[in-house]
């Protein structure tokens, strides 16, 4: 059962709390890849409304990502660095 916790685990979330989150960026990307599927038709409409939707969850992600595991992030700047 590890292989379910370990990941959600590093973040600082439980495996429910985990895929809350991943739902509330997952349904927001469907409705941006419906937006962006109708702009390849019809590029009158949803012209914005695909980045627009990726920019807030970037910036939402980028956000929310140090409050909740700060020893997670630390973990992940130090990764990055090497």
């Amino acid at each position: 059962m590890k292989i379910f916790t370990q990941h959600p685990a590093s973040v600082g979330e439980s495996y429910f709390q985990h895929m809350g989150s991943a739902l509330s960026f997952a349904l927001p990307l469907l409705g941006a890849f419906l937006a962006c599927l109708v702009h390849a038709l019809l590029p009158f409409l949803f012209a914005k409304t695909g980045s627009r939707i990726i920019v807030s969850l970037h910036d939402r992600m980028v956000t929310h990502r140090h409050r909740h595991a700060p020893q997670a992030a630390q973990a992940n700047q130090a990764d990055q660095a090497t």
